[in-house]
């Protein structure tokens, strides 16, 4: 089930300032969905680059090189440790309310400033590189939204229907098909997007919406859900074949995560060959819309049944019109070779989370499935 459209979307201000010794402006947000400003909400960090339409014109013997930039495109996602952990400043607020897993070792008064930003981890945030390139980033705790636990630390679905699910009418346990955190997530990343286009700085048409592991499923049901999403960026994993029942099945996810599925998914756990359907429909409903698959050389993760799935797929983007999955075989390590025009493949090796060459891959992808989509829109 899909949550409803919130009563109202009311955003607040609540804290501006420099951000990379002045190349980047830091903005956080605090956002409402009913009209009183009561209930649930949910915080917003927005990177801009410093670079506005209005700056003077870099020249070279006389000649303009450079243009200031204008509005600028959207890289949209969820984050694990709060927006705190994307920039090490004072200045950006801990999340409110229960966030941190259960197992988190650290105290609600250690805060993990930057902690994204840590070139040791196997996955970052590169706030720095983004606006570089030209890009607005928008990002919000994820477990703000809905709190999230493995079964074995707690109890997952008395945490996870809490926070945002105070907006929605209570579950009705008769049910199997009851909104999950999974879709309250995508909900979410929609909200975001409303966000960003009130923006006067940010061009919402050319949006990314995006995530690992996880929060990769969440950017790929928004995208399937909410047709204004122009480019969606799976990374670890992106919707493998259920049928090959290897790896993350629906049999350990349905043990592990109960609180991310409906209860109608579980009748096919050990019985995956009974679908009559499976993942590579979910990524077809992103279709012609821009979508890469970016794969890590993992069991657990099933990258063979990704590229499965984006080759099963990819004739939804040919029946419409525009250049599905190039040709060829599962790629090697880095070869990106089928990362086409508006649905791409490709793997690494390393750890599991974005990394920084995911990130190049991510908006080189989005640069050129920007042009691609103008180059459409003008004909």
């Amino acid at each position: 089930m899909e949550p409803p459209a919130p009563e109202t979307v009311v955003t607040e201000l609540v804290e501006e300032g420099p951000t990379f010794a002045g190349l980047g402006i830091r903005r956080q947000y605090r956002m409402w969905f009913r009209a009183d400003k009561s209930g649930p909400f949910v915080d917003w960090l927005l990177i801009l680059p410093n670079r506005p339409e209005g700056d003077d014109p870099v020249k070279k013997d006389g000649k303009v090189v450079c243009e200031g930039i204008g509005k600028v495109p959207v890289v949209l996602m969820l984050n694990y440790r709060g927006n705190q952990s994307v920039l090490d400043e004072s200045e950006v607020k801990l999340p409110e309310g229960e966030w941190r897993k259960p197992s988190s070792k650290l105290s609600p008064e250690e805060s993990e400033n930057g902690a994204m930003r840590d070139t040791r981890a196997g996955s970052v945030i590169l706030a720095d590189f983004i606006t570089a390139r030209g890009y607005a980033l928008l990002t919000a705790c994820y477990a703000q939204v809905s709190p999230d636990v493995e079964v074995g630390r707690g109890n997952p679905e008395e945490l996870a229907y809490t926070r945002i699910f105070e907006l929605w009418p209570k579950r009705d346990e008769s049910r199997n098909d009851n909104i999950t955190s999974l879709g309250a997530w995508a909900w979410t990343l929609s909200r975001g997007l409303d966000l960003a286009g009130r923006i006067p700085e940010i061009d919402a048409w050319r949006n990314v919406v995006t995530g690992s592991s996880r929060l990769a499923k969440a950017a790929l049901l928004a995208a399937a859900r909410d047709e204004r999403f122009a480019v969606c960026v799976v990374n670890q994993t992106g919707g493998p074949l259920a049928k090959r029942d290897f790896g993350e099945n629906v049999s350990t996810e349905m043990r592990m995560f109960p609180h991310w599925y409906c209860r109608a998914y579980a009748k096919y756990a050990d019985n995956e060959q009974s679908m009559k359907f499976d993942q590579h429909l979910l990524i077809a409903a992103v279709a012609p819309r821009a979508l890469l698959i970016e794969g890590f050389n993992s069991g657990w993760f099933d990258t063979k049944g990704e590229y499965l799935a984006a080759r099963a797929a990819s004739s939804a983007w040919e029946f419409l019109g525009r250049k599905g999955l190039p040709k060829g075989e599962f790629p090697a390590n880095y070869d990106t070779s089928l990362v086409g025009e508006s649905l791409g493949y490709v793997r690494r090796g390393g750890q599991h989370g974005i990394s920084a060459i995911d990130w190049i891959w991510t908006l080189d992808f989005a640069d050129r499935a920007f042009a691609s989509r103008l180059q459409n829109k003008e004909k």
